[in-house]
């Protein structure tokens, strides 16, 4: 008698350290829901990770997903695991993201070798990211620092801070703390320094649409305060034609059963900085969505032509 085959499903992925961390989570997960299925990695190439130039300038928000969304939508994969925060706020028709994963820490990582914290930076200090919101950020706090192109992986940008390519570097703590290299963090930045990047921290697993067996499994990995969270942020988002040529933060925040949601926009200098803040109670996703996007359209009327939203 022939033994029965286990079905197989494949989860894309890219090949980054963090993101395969990412993916076996997700893994181990539906292992545990469904062990009758063989759930097996698929690790696909993206455009960011090829790219040596800035973001901005390839296409910015959706270079670390489009491979993964045109592998699911011709077959190769049955589901793709992404960090939301790169993931573009207008998605395929076709595609669906039923299931975000508990929001880990927020906030950027401050990381040097020699300097205690950004204001013991010195002054004219080098410091290296490839994030335009953090570049703002800090320029907006520290006008005398100078700044370079830092990219790569976690372990890549690490090692280079190492060989004195720059004084300083920022990575996301989330990160970090999944990679066990907490120990690297010089200083977790407060939020009301460096309000984080939209739905930063979080996890998201997007599938086809159509794959109702797959729709209904992954809705009992969802996390529903996540999922309103960065609902509300990514909304701020999508109101302002958030990409990676314009500066823009964004957090909403539980405390009981209030959402504290904060956004900004910043010039990319970091000379011009506009925000906003409320806190309303909310419990569905479409109160989320509205909170978040009327934000977004009420300081982006503020804002007038004083930043440009290049999309």
């Amino acid at each position: 008698m022939q033994p029965v085959r286990q079905p197989t499903r494949h989860i894309g992925t890219r090949g980054s350290p963090l993101a395969l961390y990412q993916a076996e989570w997700v893994q181990r997960l539906l292992r545990d829901r469904d062990p009758e299925t063989d759930w097996q990695l698929r690790i696909l190439k993206t455009s960011g990770d090829t790219i040596e130039g800035e973001l901005k300038d390839f296409g910015g928000k959706g270079l670390f997903t489009r491979e993964l969304e045109e592998a699911l939508l011709d077959g190769r994969i049955d589901l793709a695991v992404h960090s939301m925060k790169d993931v573009p706020t207008v998605g395929h028709e076709r595609l669906v993201i039923p299931a975000l994963l508990p929001r880990a820490d927020v906030r950027d990582a401050f990381i040097s070798v020699q300097h205690a914290s950004i204001d013991a930076l010195p002054e004219g200090a080098l410091v290296g990211s490839a994030s335009l919101r953090r570049r703002a950020q800090l320029a907006a706090r520290r006008p005398d620092v100078r700044f370079c192109l830092l990219r790569g992986n976690v372990q890549t940008r690490l090692r280079k801070l190492e060989e004195g390519v720059c004084d300083a570097t920022f990575l996301a703590v989330a990160g970090l703390d999944r990679l066990g290299a907490s120990d690297r963090i010089t200083q977790a930045v407060p939020t009301d320094v460096m309000l984080p990047a939209p739905a930063q921290g979080v996890v998201g697993i997007e599938i086809r649409r159509e794959d109702q067996r797959m729709r209904d499994m992954l809705a009992g990995l969802n996390d529903k305060r996540a999922e309103l969270s960065i609902t509300a942020e990514r909304a701020f988002l999508r109101a302002l034609d958030g990409s990676c040529r314009t500066p823009i933060a964004a957090l909403a925040e539980w405390n009981g059963s209030t959402l504290q949601f904060r956004g900004e926009v910043l010039s990319t200098d970091g000379a011009l900085r506009f925000g906003c803040a409320d806190a309303r109670t909310i419990e569905t996703v479409g109160e989320a969505y509205d909170f978040g996007f009327v934000h977004g359209e009420v300081l982006r009327s503020d804002i007038g032509g004083r930043i440009t939203f290049d999309i």
